[in-house]
């Protein structure tokens, strides 16, 4: 059996590179199984083979069994089945199909945690927070998230339509979307005043804390090693590698806790402390957060506003702070299970309340702000931007 740490906002709709190496694991259980209940499913499982309308397969009674005592757990637990698994281990690649959304349950529909930068769906105006209640005229409540996935995936340049609920919208919204095959980008970068860096990161890949140290040193090396301030964007990202969450707050931190997770199992009981190597040498922090960053992003957010590295600006976070490890069945599926939560250095148990800025910033379309195209309307970037200097703000080209 095999058993792969994944911390993600959610599973499916869009995968995010994960750590695929093996850790050995040995199962036991607490306590003997049940007979009555054993012998309950039994009973259930002889009166649909004799009595229900259609004929069943056997092995799909059994793939539903296991898939509802999963899901019933929490929306982020699942059983995969070998093609789903497959797709997840493709996906690690960074390149997959779809809409461009992370996606978890709630309420019996399915919940967009965020959009993701540069894609059909953030095009289309899908916002996070928003609930997906329909994909064409197919009812998503109470469907398997799996499931309601394979509806939303399909051909690049294929149409597709979904309804959604908003909160403070009265009526349902309809978006048409054309899927596009999803490339998952790396850091964005921009130096604002000649001495200010932006770096904005969607998601936590294997590779990202190279990716960030990288853009980190190339853009002071265009600041001519005079950087005043970095801003670290964190909004709407819902996660990823939990390694790469624990790498890109060390990069800021010289002492100190990053995080610690918390479960039943020796695997899950981890600690991770800052090694000293701060690349900024001291240089102010800002982090930007929001009500789609989740999971992994609020490690990085926790660890630096507890250590009081980064002031933290924007709105609360999303709330997720369990941890997924997905072990390989020996036929080929796989089990995503919550085998874990973790805490931030002080010990703040984040899960549904989120981080709070130090400095909240509502988001707002509505003002203009003196930023060059296209952040001229990103009052919270131009707030981040405020903190750390007190010059005209203008972009280095």
């Amino acid at each position: 059996m095999k058993r792969f740490i994944y911390i993600t906002a959610c599973f499916m709709c869009l995968f995010f590179t994960t750590n695929l190496s093996p850790i050995s694991t040995n199962l036991f259980a607490s306590e003997d199984v049940p007979i009555e209940d054993i012998e309950q499913f039994v009973d259930v499982f002889k009166r649909i083979k004799e009595q229900y309308v259609e004929d069943v397969d056997d092995q799909l009674l059994f793939k539903n069994a296991i898939q509802g005592m999963v899901s019933g757990l929490d929306p982020h637990s699942d059983f995969l089945s070998k093609d789903d698994f497959d797709e997840l281990r493709i996906g690690t690649t960074g390149r997959f199909g779809g809409l461009g959304i992370e996606i978890t349950t709630e309420d019996s529909y399915i919940k967009v945690i965020t959009p993701i930068d540069d894609t059909p769906a953030i095009r289309a105006g899908v916002k996070a927070g928003d609930m997906i209640v329909k994909v064409g005229e197919k009812d998503l409540k109470d469907m398997p998230i799996g499931d309601a996935v394979k509806l939303m995936r399909g051909e690049p340049g294929t149409k597709i339509k979904i309804t959604i609920l908003r909160k403070d919208v009265k009526e349902p919204i309809v978006l048409d979307i054309v899927r596009e095959i999803i490339i998952s980008k790396g850091i964005k970068s921009k130096l604002f005043n000649n001495d200010i860096a932006y770096l904005r990161l969607s998601n936590f890949q294997t590779n990202s804390t190279n990716d960030l140290r990288a853009a980190y040193f190339q853009i002071n090396k265009k600041a001519k090693g005079n950087l005043q301030g970095v801003i670290i964007d964190l909004r709407n990202n819902p996660g990823g590698v939990l390694g790469a969450a624990v790498g890109i707050s060390d990069l800021f931190l010289q002492t100190g806790r990053i995080v610690e997770t918390k479960g039943r199992s020796l695997n899950s009981v981890l600690k991770y402390k800052a090694t000293p190597q701060d690349i900024t040498n001291g240089i102010p922090l800002v982090i930007m957060i929001n009500e789609g960053s989740a999971s992994a992003s609020e490690i990085v957010a926790g660890a630096l506003q507890d250590n009081k590295r980064a002031k933290i600006l924007g709105t609360k976070s999303y709330g997720k702070a369990s941890v997924q490890t997905i072990q390989e069945l020996s036929d080929g599926s796989a089990l995503k299970l919550t085998t874990a939560k973790y805490y931030t250095p002080l010990g703040k148990d984040i899960h549904e309340n989120g981080i709070m800025p130090d400095i909240i910033v509502e988001a707002t379309d509505e003002d203009t702000v003196q930023l060059p195209e296209p952040y001229n309307k990103d009052k919270q970037l131009y707030e981040a931007i405020k903190i750390l200097s007190l010059k005209q703000v203008s972009q280095t080209e």
